[in-house]
């Protein structure tokens, strides 16, 4: 991928763009193998790859300059503002976007948020398309209130000119704090969802949900989660009931519910666990769409809800955030010992850490998805099951 930024040194957010592609991939495989060495024997599968630039379907930018002159992208190492407007990892249908934005931000006299000052309102531009539909969610980041007004005022305009725009909320972050967002969101569209399809799986997106950045790639990793669920069945496994913990909208456990009733022609039945209430809501609409009868998706903690089980399912599956399941989740499991687990991990480091701790598990596949090209970043999938 060629980038003008990272050339002259004003954008290096793609740490590893001077390596070929095929060498980060290998360079990743060689980490991946080292941290895991000490599980051997086991199967590693070839990584699957990203395509090397317009793979990212969520834009972060940060406001900079004024009202008058607003940039959308970074501050850099420099401490300069850098608008990355037309950053190549961005499929192209963004920049119309990121341009009508600017002239909303002119129109309206949005002010950004100058952080040494500590003045202004607008923070970010939080910006998601779906690949299935080329529609958009778009979230303005403010610090108050206070523009609330005139960017309803003056949204019509916005929506007529970019009628791609399916979803507008405005996200509320008061603190002068490196966060992203805050715990309050004003939703100015009559659509409320984005929606996504994987793989014939419906997905739902609500403006807070987390949702993977490369959804080709997030695609084939569902996909083969699947794939080594069905062919578990094959082998005579039996796995009438699935938990998904960290399931987020869905993805993992809708996926395998769907493909083993296909499968089988027998319903499976999955158990989804969520801290957010709004992303168990969207698994839920994304179930019934689909036609699963025997699911049940909870607004829960994941690890209290293990904390709390008596009885294992036949296959769990686990999504944790970068930290990990942790000590006292990989005890849990080690103490209900479902016969298989899938654990998917943006970490491999704590992902080592969590293997090392389930006791009584034996590593069976392990396979890499590039989900984060150009950085050292990367998911794995693994199969594991009780010895």
């Amino acid at each position: 991928m060629q980038c003008g930024h990272f050339a002259a040194g004003r954008c290096q957010s793609c740490q590893w763009l001077a390596k070929p592609y095929q060498t980060q991939l290998t360079l990743k495989q060689q980490q991946l193998s080292a941290l895991l060495a000490p599980l051997q024997p086991f199967e590693c599968l070839p990584a699957v790859a990203s395509a090397e630039q317009q793979f990212r379907y969520k834009a972060k930018m940060v406001v900079l300059g004024s009202s008058e002159t607003p940039l959308l992208g970074i501050v850099n190492s420099q401490g300069e503002a850098l608008d990355l407007a037309d950053c190549p990892l961005y499929p192209a249908s963004f920049a119309p976007v990121f341009s009508a934005l600017k002239d909303f931000i002119r129109l309206a006299k949005l002010q950004p948020y100058q952080i040494n000052e500590r003045r202004g309102e607008l923070k970010f531009i939080l910006l998601s398309l779906s690949q299935h539909s080329g529609r958009f969610m778009l979230r303005f980041v403010l610090r108050s209130k206070n523009h609330l007004a005139v960017i309803q005022k003056f949204l019509p305009q916005l929506l007529s000119q970019v009628p791609e725009l399916e979803v507008v909320s405005i996200n509320l972050q008061p603190q002068h704090a490196a966060l992203l967002e805050g715990a309050e969101e004003i939703v100015l569209t009559p659509q409320t969802l984005l929606r996504e399809q994987l793989n014939q799986v419906p997905l739902y997106l609500t403006p807070q949900s987390f949702f993977q950045t490369n959804p080709r790639v997030a695609a084939a990793l569902y996909r083969t989660a699947a794939e080594w669920a069905i062919a578990l069945a094959q082998q005579g496994e039996q796995l009438s009931q699935l938990w998904d913990l960290f399931c987020g909208v869905g993805g993992f456990g809708l996926h395998l519910a769907s493909a083993l009733q296909q499968q089988t022609l027998q319903a499976p039945s999955l158990v989804g666990i969520e801290i957010a209430a709004a992303a168990i809501a969207s698994a839920t609409q994304s179930a019934a769409e689909l036609g699963l009868s025997k699911v049940s998706f909870q607004a829960l903690d994941s690890a209290a809800f293990a904390y709390a089980a008596a009885q294992a399912p036949d296959l769990l599956v686990v999504n944790p955030p970068r930290r990990g399941l942790g000590a006292a989740l990989c005890q849990d499991i080690s103490r209900l010992q479902p016969r298989w687990l899938i654990y998917s991990s943006c970490n491999a480091q704590s992902l080592a850490a969590d293997l090392q701790q389930l006791k009584g598990y034996q590593l069976i596949k392990v396979q890499l998805f590039d989900l984060f090209a150009h950085s050292s970043h990367s998911e794995v999938l693994t199969l594991l099951k009780r010895q």
